[in-house]
């Protein structure tokens, strides 16, 4: 088996990492004293198993893009990034970087744990290739954003794992790397500080290339061009964020219903919520005037795809789907902050369906969930079992929300059991789609109507 790893020097070539047929393997020895067998035997004898952790991976990336990668635990991520920051050779293949990387992988990886946080600074900048003086003029920098005060002179075998990951990013971020390695450093730490780090990685994308490793699909989706799908070490798909993603819930769903066997028992029978009184009046006091200027958000219809692609156990089919006013006509055209009606008709397949449950996600051009619901909350009193040959009409009644400028869709799904504990008997990516022509929302994923909006003048008291 031939090896070679390469990092060669930054040009100005497109392509800055390319990877060719890659794979890497692990002897696996059941007992200590078989090592020393093996290298006596001189490979005439085998006493050890091959254990690929990732086998026959090609890819390339160009300048700025954002990949990401996903899977499950033991699908081979952490391996892919520690080849790609030359922490480890390939077994097999060719792997080539252009660039300096910055990696943040592990919690703590480089740190010295009896040294101070400063100390470890100093050594992990160096080890990214910056010098004395690099240091020094970034050093107050990264102090500002590791934010953890009087701890830097503290050892870091003494901080949370917060705190080790807030260091680790700061360093990280302040190398003026050309490549960036992530691997779930998001996972941990407060809301507030992984706000400090999207909107880095934010600033990032406009320079440099950005490789994202998480099991948080949303995170995925919001930030990657492509994403890079492992299973078992081996490619299971590259291709769009949202289409990659996708699949791969699809799959995880699937599995997680295969697993869980007979459809599960009725949940325990507990009150209904209570409904407000006019939940429908709460309209946004601006609709008014903005629906008579270019600002009005004109939301566009297309029909329910009868061709969708779905999955699921099968004991629910979703047979239709579409908007309807309050007086109950079908509905082309919506404009944002109007009350709509989502109907959604299912056909039962399968008998004794004790508890069956309909729901939608609405999602942007990115695939993110902007927002959604289902029917089990209001009726897990009354579930409503069916049998064969039944149908379902679930209705969803709320004010659409003003919506920025772009394409949604929606999906649409049926499963039976509880919220917690479901089998999925239909899932419809992208069922219902519909478009935003114009807005008044600028930032941000939705408009949610404001009851009331002042600004008031103060003047000063006089003497």
């Amino acid at each position: 088996m031939s090896s070679e790893s390469v990092i060669a020097p930054l040009t100005e070539a497109d392509i800055v990492i390319e990877v060719q047929g890659t794979g890497k393997c692990y002897l696996i020895y059941d007992k200590p004293q078989d090592r020393l067998k093996q290298m006596l035997w001189r490979g005439r004898r085998c006493y050890y198993r091959e254990f690929w952790a990732l086998r026959d991976v090609s890819f390339s990336v160009r300048r700025g893009e954002t990949v990401g990668v996903i899977g499950c635990n033991g699908s081979g991520k952490s391996t892919l990034l520690k080849l790609l920051c030359s922490t480890l050779t390939p077994t097999t293949g060719t792997l080539a970087v252009r660039g300096r990387v910055a990696a943040l992988l592990e919690l703590g990886t480089g740190f010295n744990p009896e040294f101070t946080g400063r100390e470890n600074v100093y050594l992990n900048a160096a080890i990214l290739g910056l010098s004395d003086e690099e240091i020094e003029r970034y050093l107050p920098e990264i102090l500002a954003f590791a934010d953890i005060g009087e701890f830097i002179d503290q050892p870091v075998k003494t901080y949370s794992s917060g705190m080790a990951v807030r260091l680790a990013f700061a360093v990280a971020a302040h190398v003026r790397a050309d490549i960036l390695v992530i691997d779930e450093a998001l996972a941990v730490g407060d809301v507030f500080f992984v706000q400090k780090c999207m909107r880095f990685l934010r600033e990032f994308q406009e320079r440099g290339t950005l490789f994202f490793v998480s099991h948080d699909t949303g995170s995925v989706i919001n930030l990657c061009d492509r994403v890079l799908w492992l299973d078992h070490g081996t490619m299971r798909m590259l291709g769009s964020a949202k289409e990659v993603c996708e699949h791969y819930l699809e799959t995880m769903r699937a599995t997680v219903a295969l697993e869980s066997g007979a459809r599960p028992v009725n949940p325990v029978v507990t009150p209904t919520l209570p409904r407000a009184d006019h939940p429908l009046d709460a309209a946004d006091q601006r609709l008014a005037f903005l629906n008579q200027t270019r600002f009005r958000n004109d939301l566009e219809l297309f029909r329910f795809r009868q061709e969708v692609q779905g999955y699921g156990a099968g004991a629910i089919q979703i047979l239709e789907a579409g908007f309807e006013d309050e007086r109950g006509r079908s509905l082309s055209w919506i404009v944002g902050g109007e009350i709509v009606t989502l109907v959604i008709q299912a056909l039962a397949l399968a008998d004794h369906i004790d508890s069956p449950i309909i729901g939608f996600f609405i999602k942007d051009r990115l695939g993110q969930n902007l927002f959604g619901d289902n029917t089990y909350l209001t009726h897990v009193a009354d579930p409503r079992p069916v049998t064969a040959g039944q149908s379902l009409i679930a209705r969803f009644t709320f004010r659409m929300p003003v919506l920025p400028v772009g394409d949604y869709t929606v999906d649409i799904a049926a499963a039976s059991g509880t919220q917690q504990n479901h089998v999925t008997d239909c899932w419809c990516n992208d069922a219902l789609s519909f478009k935003s022509h114009a807005s008044s929302v600028h930032q941000g994923l939705v408009g949610i109507p404001m009851l009331d909006i002042q600004l008031e003048r103060v003047w000063p008291k006089n003497g």
